[in-house]
């Protein structure tokens, strides 16, 4: 198992204190989950047997990695499942692209249900984290439960991978990422 520090990725704040106003803009109504549901910053944290690294605070405070076409580089190796702890503005699908060390792409489906509340997983993914309300700039909304998702990607070819090509999809936001090979 290979969790995959992000700390260099990390371009979005989606997660706050639960103070007023609050500083963040996980989505365009500037919504954040609250920190004090959450596991501490850069604790590693175990959803359904698979360890994670929770995100530190980037320097801007940023806990996430909005999708916007970046290469995120990982431990050179071969895997079986690119597991990741996410969150989408809506149900969303799109194609990540594995680059491989020969050189060669592949792609696969990333898909994350919506993070809003009473949205049930959509793609078999596993509930992570259900906050119980979510922030807005000025209150919370206790009726909103937002949910970060542990979803699952396939690495259908076993040669070694060296990086993940995101796509470039902004309702996408990624918390953190680990690489599951053959044990």
């Amino acid at each position: 198992m290979s969790p995959v520090n992000l700390e260099g990725y990390l371009n979005n704040v989606g997660i706050t204190p639960s103070r007023w106003p609050t500083e963040g803009g996980f989505n365009i109504w500037s919504n954040t989950f609250p920190a004090e549901e959450l596991p501490a910053r850069g604790s590693i944290v175990d959803v359904g047997g698979v360890a994670f690294i929770f995100p530190a605070m980037g320097p801007g405070g940023e806990d996430n990695l909005r999708c916007r076409g970046q290469r995120l580089n990982v431990p050179v190796g071969e895997y079986d499942w690119i597991y990741l702890l996410a969150a989408a503005e809506r149900r969303t699908e799109d194609a990540i692209a594995l680059l491989y060390t020969d050189s060669t792409v592949r792609r696969q489906w990333l898909r994350v249900s919506d993070f809003w509340p009473e949205t049930p997983a959509r793609f078999g993914e596993v509930e992570a984290y259900r906050c119980s309300r979510m922030l807005y700039p000025r209150h919370s909304q206790a009726n909103m439960a937002p949910v970060i998702w542990r979803c699952r990607v396939p690495v259908s070819v076993g040669e070694p991978v060296e990086a993940i090509g995101l796509p470039d999809n902004p309702a996408i936001h990624i918390f953190a990422v680990t690489l599951v090979g053959q044990s």
